[in-house]
């Protein structure tokens, strides 16, 4: 069986960000390829199983998506070929952030301001979004963010389930990438603390504050309880990649020294699990 990808989107939605980790993931790697070319290249050869990512958008010559769509079914058509329809979605205010710092100019700018632009775009692309296999709303994901959610679904042979335990702050937004999501603000807040306010939940003496609260010990129980099952149930139904977040109000203490515990727990049990603070990374805890 191949591994063909097939990449599209909404412009600056990280495409080509998208083909070069895929790249590094071991695929071919080809952009902007003309949409009639896509069964010819898929087609397998004597060389054995392939891994291609193919990016094609509107800016691709001859693009159409109903060509794509047909394309896409002729691939399939090909034994041994099930090709993954893969689409980036972004925010219109953050592509329009994105053109500004880049001065690149949208592909359909040529025609209209930015803000028609993307509109026609999104017109254009509505029935490659609703017929994808895949979509990545890129709008709050950094760069390690993608390859980190890419990684967990293209990346090894191992296909065991890749979890991600993220903290954040309920301030900000939920996190979109976040399949369960727990919130931790009914716990005693270190922030009141003033000795432990500049502090963060990696810390010993945060921890120790949140662990003395009533509630603490009978949560974690409960968390381990109802996860734990649903773990090799999620990998048997063929999910790759699970991401549980865990908000507090600052994404600083609480949610820090959860979603650490919990990736502990977890990696003692046999998961393949990390830990990723968006606050703390981004500097917007406080």
């Amino acid at each position: 069986m191949s591994d063909i990808v097939v990449v599209t989107g909404m412009s600056g939605a990280g495409r080509t960000s998208c083909l070069k980790i895929l790249e590094d993931l071991g695929f071919e790697a080809v952009d902007n390829l003309p949409v009639n070319l896509l069964a010819r290249i898929s087609r397998s050869d004597e060389s054995g199983p392939q891994r291609l990512a193919i990016g094609i958008d509107s800016r691709t010559r001859g693009f159409a998506p109903e060509r794509l769509l047909m394309a896409l079914t002729e691939v399939k058509a090909q034994p041994g070929l099930s090709p993954i329809l893969l689409f980036l979605e972004c925010e219109d205010e953050v592509l329009r952030r994105r053109f500004s710092e880049t001065r690149r100019r949208h592909p359909l700018a040529e025609i209209s301001a930015v803000g028609d632009a993307l509109a026609a775009e999104r017109r254009l692309m509505e029935p490659l979004k609703a017929a994808a296999d895949i979509l990545i709303d890129t709008s709050e994901l950094s760069l390690p963010d993608l390859r980190r959610i890419l990684a967990g679904r293209f990346g090894a042979e191992d296909r065991r389930l890749t979890i991600a335990v993220l903290s954040f702050a309920y301030r900000h937004g939920l996190p979109r990438e976040a399949d369960l999501v727990f919130d931790v603000r009914f716990l005693r807040n270190p922030h009141y603390v003033d000795a432990l306010r500049p502090l963060t939940g990696l810390d010993a003496a945060v921890q120790e504050h949140i662990r003395a609260d009533p509630d603490f010990a009978g949560f974690v129980g409960n968390l381990e309880a109802l996860v734990l099952p649903l773990l090799p149930r999620y990998q048997n139904e063929g999910k790759s990649y699970l991401t549980i977040a865990f908000g507090c109000t600052g994404g600083k203490h609480r949610s820090v020294f959860l979603a650490e515990m919990t990736s502990e727990w977890l990696r003692r049990r046999g998961w393949n699990a990390t830990t990723v603070h968006r606050e703390l990374a981004r500097g917007t805890q406080d």
